[in-house]
């Protein structure tokens, strides 16, 4: 009986180890991963504070993750969602016709395929500021046409009747005059307004007076045979492309008016709209203006057919040698026959000492000055240049 006691009690603590190492196991195997249970009656029966603990928490809280330093994430930046931009090669075409102007206007400097220029070197660039370079700004006063004093001025052939078809314009008492006078001219230029259309297009502003001067004339006390006036706006603007082996370099529009300013009979005046075409080669400068006379009234022209010899444009080309500038203006009337007129002239400025430089000019034809625009004469002038033309 002792000995059945015995294994019935080992037996009985066998039992009770052996449950108690799966309660434990089950119990650590619950803590570890609780599982979720379905209701709270669930949680009632858990045996361990701790495992009720969780099991509560499971049901009834929102499972909190805790994440280590390692494994966060920075947040990604929600990024909307745009089109792709796609960059035209063109520009933007205007829509306003003011816009369509001021773009072809601007875009005269780039017609054809030329060359490329040095603005500091440039003839016509020092002459009319066209490169963005060479712009100086405005009300700037700059030279214009040659600016010379020539104390010898001498003629072939005095006109001491002028004449004109209107014969409100017809001299009839002969004026006493020499052969020999002086002659001066200045000439003036300045920018008014600048980059008018877009970055090209300036308005200028020019004034020119000539006189010729009887200062030898003593017996009719040294009168001022002739003063021509002549002021002028132009509208320049830039281009760059070739022809005939030339660089087109500008290209403009001028309102002329030029007058002598003195009374019937010898009052002599006409206006003008003259076109510019500036070329350029080294230096080599050439320009080319045709013009369309503003016709009058025939009762108060004092020149009607004055078109016919001082002409209906002319042809200026200059060229530079160190320190000589040597111009030739050539001018026709473009018809034939008996109205086939013109004239020549040949400017020569050359060093004389330091800045001081002299003027030698020679005109073959019509039209020296208004009061002569239909007296063919050659006048020969020698003196001294005042400012450079370019």
């Amino acid at each position: 009986m002792a000995f059945r006691s015995f294994e019935r009690t080992h037996l009985e603590l066998s039992m009770l180890s052996i449950l108690g190492v799966l309660s434990t196991s089950l119990a650590h195997a619950q803590t570890a991963a609780p599982a979720s249970p379905a209701t709270a009656e669930a949680c009632v029966a858990l045996a361990s504070n701790a495992d009720r603990l969780a099991c509560y928490d499971s049901l009834f809280k929102a499972p909190v993750v805790i994440q280590s330093q390692a494994e966060v994430v920075e947040p990604v930046p929600v990024v909307a969602a745009t089109m792709p931009v796609v960059e035209s090669s063109e520009q933007a075409k205007p829509e306003s016709l003011k816009d369509k102007v001021v773009q072809k206007v601007s875009d005269l400097h780039i017609l054809g395929a030329a060359p490329k220029f040095d603005p500091n070197v440039s003839l016509l660039d020092r002459r009319w500021e066209l490169s963005e370079e060479s712009k100086l700004g405005v009300w700037n006063i700059r030279a214009y046409q040659p600016v010379y004093l020539l104390p010898v001025f001498w003629t072939s052939n005095k006109n001491e009747f002028p004449s004109s078809p209107n014969p409100v314009n017809t001299v009839k008492d002969k004026q006493d005059l020499t052969s020999a006078e002086a002659k001066f001219q200045i000439s003036l230029k300045t920018k008014a307004w600048e980059n008018i259309f877009g970055n090209n297009g300036d308005l200028w502003v020019g004034y020119t007076q000539s006189s010729r001067w009887q200062v030898y004339n003593s017996e009719e006390s040294r009168p001022f045979r002739e003063t021509n006036y002549e002021p002028e706006a132009s509208l320049m603007f830039r281009t760059n492309y070739e022809i005939l082996g030339l660089n087109a370099r500008l290209l403009g529009v001028t309102l002329n008016h030029q007058s002598n300013g003195r009374s019937d009979p010898l009052s002599r005046s006409w206006n003008r709209v003259i076109f510019n075409l500036g070329f350029e080669k080294d230096n080599f400068a050439l320009m080319l203006r045709p013009w369309y006379r503003v016709e009058e009234d025939a009762k108060d022209d004092n020149n009607p057919d004055i078109k016919d010899y001082i002409g209906r444009g002319d042809l200026t080309a200059f060229y530079r040698h160190k320190q000589n500038d040597f111009s030739l203006m050539l001018r026709h009337s473009l018809k034939g026959g008996d109205r086939s007129n013109g004239a020549v002239q040949f400017d020569w400025a050359f060093p004389i000492k330091d800045k001081l430089r002299g003027h030698f000019q020679i005109f073959d034809g019509y039209g020296e000055s208004l009061i002569d625009y239909n007296h063919r004469a050659t006048y020969v002038g020698v003196g001294v240049s005042l400012m450079n033309l370019y």
